[in-house]
């Protein structure tokens, strides 16, 4: 079996909380192949869900939940060695945050010592349309060795609910993340 990561899932207030939801479904199916999962959420990621989602179910996850300001969080070092940072949905703020090193709270912090340290960030980017600063941003990041993953959805697998769709996304990155789960493969 190979080594189970150490995961960060950060959620911040972009639209797409189905988006972060599933991600945490899946997680919590793949628990063979998790040893941790830190969830850091921002105020305005909370609003969302309860707004999109109708409920605050994000309490009942059984990972461990740091506040937004919390710098004592293992991922807030790299000596924690978390392996993978998940930003999803993940606001242009956040994303212009974490391209110019601004760590000014604990999900920009943690993604500049995932970034440091050459781990994988993989940045789940839900706006549109994007300006240049925001596609400069993207750049940067990409450059410093994160993915941007862009929460667009697929529409091959003839999803049949807005869950299925959103799935596809969810499905892509947890292959970016190196899980390896069932899923729609094309021509397979």
């Amino acid at each position: 079996m190979q080594n189970k990561k150490k995961i960060v899932v950060a959620i911040t207030g972009a639209s797409g909380a189905i988006y972060a939801k599933l991600l945490l479904d899946n997680l919590k199916a793949l628990h063979q192949q998790v040893d941790k999962v830190g969830v850091v959420m921002s105020d305005n990621a909370k609003e969302v869900w309860r707004y999109e989602l109708g409920n605050d179910d994000y309490n009942n996850y059984d990972f461990d939940f740091y506040a937004k300001m919390d710098f004592n969080a293992p991922f807030a070092s790299g000596s924690a060695k978390y392996d993978t940072m998940i930003i999803v949905p993940c606001s242009m703020g956040a994303l212009g945050r974490i391209a110019h090193g601004i760590s000014n709270d604990l999900i920009s912090r943690a993604a500049d010592v995932i970034l440091k340290e050459r781990r994988k960030l993989i940045a789940v980017a839900r706006d549109t349309p994007l300006s240049l600063i925001h596609l400069n941003n993207m750049k940067i990041i990409t450059e410093a060795g994160g993915i941007i993953c862009p929460a667009s959805p697929s529409f091959y697998s003839l999803p049949n609910s807005i869950e299925a769709l959103a799935q596809t996304v969810v499905d892509r990155v947890i292959d970016l993340a190196g899980l390896e789960k069932s899923s729609y493969r094309w021509n397979d």
